[in-house]
């Protein structure tokens, strides 16, 4: 293998266009990752990809890029709803695997991917990489020292709106890159959860460690939207309240909302009997930690706080989607120097358990009893 990781992206959409392919085509990291191949099912899309950013190899179906693409890594960019059969094919033909998120749907399926690439020797990284952020670890290590007393509750969670209907690179006059977000509105995978407060849950089991009870309400609020001129049908709840139980008295609310939010980008507020923290400050004054000054210098705000992931530096702190980068670049590290990454298959599971008890709780109206961990 070498000391370059040969990489295959799965699905061209608008995640590869705006996030993983600019930054993986930057020279930079070319000593250490390479754009080996890609692949996408709309005829031209893949190709568009292998022209722009000087990709050795472009294919339309899957499973060509993984006979002939001579990858040893995959960055699955597709649906949620493909990524457990798209990544069960991808450790069966011995490839490492960046999840982007979600992983999967169920437990079951993050079980199953976990247990093979174990048994086959190979690495998982599953975003969202909350873990990684020095904010986010701030924030846990000032409630573990007790800086809002004892700590009450905390809520987090994140709202659709019309975020990916708007999204600049679905407007293109190539009709290859006119992406379809249908989708997001449909099962498997679609919903806010799966999609946007799988970051909050991330964090706030960072936060707060692994949840242990779920109950929730959950439904349809906004039964149709429309994209290019045509209705989109949602079929997948888009409208979720979790209440999460953390053991000993302290519980959480966690949202997926059609729209409205609370939050500060993705970041919970907790409660203590001394204080509370809201994003990242503590009774309204910034918690410090040792990269703080990288987010000040980018104006603070969410730049400010990509800038401060490891592996963003140079040129990669003015390409979007900094974070879905880090994380690609965690498998890069642990596959060619064995650095393991904390951005694991196992903590993205137990979020997957979250998500999906919670729809079982709402189905059933029967509070869930956890059985993962990290």
């Amino acid at each position: 293998m070498g000391n370059i990781v040969r990489m295959g992206i799965v699905g061209a959409g608008t995640i590869a266009q705006r996030g993983i392919l600019p930054h993986l085509s930057q020279d930079d990291v070319q000593d250490r990752v390479v754009l080996q191949a890609i692949c996408d099912p709309v005829p031209g899309r893949a190709e568009a990809s292998v022209e722009k950013f000087g990709i050795a190899k472009g294919f339309q179906d899957y499973e060509d890029l993984l006979e002939n693409g001579d990858v040893d890594a995959v960055s699955i960019a597709s649906p949620i709803g493909l990524h457990y059969e798209q990544g069960k094919m991808a450790l069966e033909a011995g490839k490492h695997i960046h999840f982007n998120k979600t992983m999967c749907t169920t437990v079951a399926e993050a079980t199953e991917l976990i247990d093979l690439a174990n048994a086959k020797g190979l690495h998982i990284v599953a975003s969202p990489g909350e873990v990684l952020r020095p904010q986010v670890q701030a924030v846990r290590k000032a409630i573990a020292d007790g800086r809002i007393g004892i700590p009450t509750w905390g809520i987090a969670g994140a709202s659709f709106g019309t975020y990916h209907l708007d999204e600049k690179e679905r407007q293109s006059d190539n009709p290859a890159l006119k992406i379809d977000p249908s989708w997001y509105f449909r099962k498997p995978g679609g919903g806010p959860l799966y999609d946007m407060t799988v970051y909050a849950l991330h964090g706030m089991t960072t936060v707060l460690g692994p949840a242990k009870k779920v109950t929730a309400v959950s439904g349809i609020r906004v039964p149709e939207r429309e994209f290019n001129g045509k209705a989109v049908a949602t079929d997948a709840d888009d409208n979720t309240g979790i209440l999460l139980d953390f053991g000993n008295g302290l519980f959480a609310l966690a949202y997926g909302a059609a729209a409205g939010s609370i939050n500060y980008w993705f970041s919970g507020t907790y409660f203590g009997t001394e204080g509370k923290i809201e994003g990242f400050s503590l009774n309204g004054e910034e918690l410090d930690y040792p990269e703080k000054h990288l987010a000040d210098e980018a104006g603070g705000g969410v730049k400010g706080a990509q800038v401060t992931l490891p592996h963003v530096v140079g040129a990669h702190r003015d390409i979007d989607e900094q974070h879905v980068y880090e994380d690609i670049m965690q498998l890069v590290d642990w596959v060619n120097d064995g650095k393991a990454s904390p951005v694991t298959a196992e903590r993205a599971r137990h979020v997957i358990e979250i998500i999906e008890s919670a729809y079982t709780a709402a189905e059933t109206g029967q509070t869930q009893t956890l059985t993962t961990s990290f």
